[in-house]
């Protein structure tokens, strides 16, 4: 009788730790299908269909004209939907200029800080020292053919910038609707604000339908499917689990970069991603219970 049991406890284990690895790998699928596109429609025009597309899609699953807002979310929503708007554009002009894994890896020094802020113990400076090396391995020297540009790198900082206040004010504004509430109308806020940029730099390549099926796969790919997944993984995990499981994504992104891209990493580059891999999932197990977890569906 209790082999059973101990079956059906792996299995509920299992299968959520399952949807989440399901979610990543289509968040970075999607990532490296943007790369691709980048080449056509720049940095703003990638971003511009990729967020049109997605906002459309989140609002017809969520239906955020269901609820009535109070005029004090408007505020959280809307910086919201502009972090999630400026994390997407700098993500892909940094993929303009640096490996997907590394952008990645980069990108999640913004979670990472709101992880050990929330925490704030001794041990955190470990974790603080740990990512530091990893992007100082990652910095340009001069006597490196290989060097990686200084622009990408700080496109990727300034994106996990980004991601960092996109977490802080999707928790405030959480607290006024649902998460696929705040999400569709956190995209929609996106859109809007990045559309006019879009317009100006990509013009009318935008109506090109012939990157619009690329476009749609790439919503879909690194938007409302991984959102539905981390949901169902985030309904079966604790948050920490699911915190440390995420930090996981630069490798997934990695790999992604060289199986889709051939991008491939050195030796010290792949160390640089494990060191901030490390670091994230060290300050995910030592922040407080109340700290956001690192999702990503911008």
């Amino acid at each position: 009788m209790k082999h059973p049991m101990n079956q059906h406890a792996i299995r509920d284990l299992l299968l959520p730790i399952a949807v989440l690895i399901a979610a990543m790998l289509s968040i970075q699928v999607g990532a490296a299908i943007a790369k691709q596109l980048l080449g056509d429609l720049g940095a703003y025009g990638t971003a511009t269909l990729r967020l049109c597309f997605a906002a459309f899609i989140l609002c017809i699953v969520c239906r955020p004209w269901r609820i009535r807002l109070e005029k004090v979310s408007l505020l959280p929503l809307l910086l919201y939907g502009l972090s999630m708007g400026c994390m997407n554009v700098l993500i892909y002009l940094a993929l303009m200029r640096i490996p997907l894994g590394i952008a990645v890896a980069l990108e999640f020094m913004g979670p990472l800080a709101v992880a050990i802020w929330a925490s704030r113990r001794p041990i955190d400076f470990i974790w603080i020292a740990l990512a530091t090396l990893g992007v100082l391995a990652l910095l340009p020297t001069t006597d490196s053919q290989a060097a990686l540009p200084w622009q990408g790198i700080a496109y990727a900082l300034a994106a996990g910038v980004c991601w960092a206040l996109y977490i802080i004010f999707g928790q405030k504004a959480g607290a006024f609707a649902p998460s696929g509430i705040v999400t569709s109308i956190g995209m929609t806020v996106a859109a809007l604000a990045v559309t006019p940029i879009g317009i100006a730099h990509a013009g009318s390549e935008l109506l090109n339908q012939s990157f619009w099926p690329t476009a749609l796969m790439i919503a879909c790919l690194s938007s409302a499917l991984p959102y539905w997944l981390e949901m169902m993984a985030l309904k079966r995990l604790p948050a920490k689990t699911f915190g440390v499981l995420m930090s996981v994504e630069p490798a997934i992104a990695a790999l992604s970069g060289l199986i889709i891209l051939d991008e491939r990493l050195t030796i010290m580059q792949w160390g640089a991603v494990a060191s901030v891999m490390l670091a994230s999932a060290g300050a995910v197990l030592g922040a407080r219970r109340h700290a956001v977890s690192t999702e990503m569906v911008g």
